[in-house]
């Protein structure tokens, strides 16, 4: 059976996540710039193989200050590590798994898979699209810069709630 790859569209996805903060409210992130591929036997996504690959210096959490303390030393360390990867290890109906490397740590993670679909756009190009939620902790990848308050509430939280949208597009 024949391979086909798909490539991400950038301009119809996008890649979200939000964060505790102070444990009272969430705050919410998003990388601008990533690239990815989908490469399937046939037309089914199971089985099918995955890479994604985000830049950290495209973080953006609506805060200019908090966006630079991000791409610091004391959490992504951008200069060092420009990109978060991941590369699956098993697709099914309803799951995605895979290594995900942030910094120098690589871990499994399971995350909630949605199919969308597939539909034709105005182009004639065939395009899938797919829902992506879950969640990380933090302090697993070496993200462990902590705050309190004089009060002594917590500033961050350690679990990260992902949120990605993608859509790709089928290569001739």
């Amino acid at each position: 059976m024949a391979t086909t790859k798909w490539v991400l569209d950038p301009m119809h996805s996008e890649v979200q996540f939000k964060v505790k903060h102070l444990v009272i409210s969430t705050v919410t992130g998003s990388f601008k710039t990533f690239e990815g591929t989908v490469e399937t036997e046939g037309d089914t996504f199971e089985g099918a193989t995955a890479e994604f690959s985000l830049d950290v210096n495209s973080i953006d959490t609506n805060q200019e200050m908090r966006d630079g303390h991000l791409k610091g030393a004391e959490f992504f360390d951008a200069e060092k590590y420009p990109k978060i990867t991941f590369k699956s290890t098993a697709i099914t109906a309803d799951s995605l798994t895979g290594d995900l490397t942030i910094k120098d740590v690589t871990k499994p993670v399971t995350l909630d898979l949605e199919h969308g679909g597939t539909a034709t756009d105005f182009y004639g190009n065939l395009k899938a699209g797919f829902e992506i939620t879950g969640k990380i902790n933090r302090k697993d990848f070496g993200l462990v810069w902590d705050g309190v308050t004089e009060a002594g509430a917590i500033v961050l939280g350690s679990d990260i709630k992902l949120i990605i949208n993608v859509q790709f597009a089928k290569q001739a």
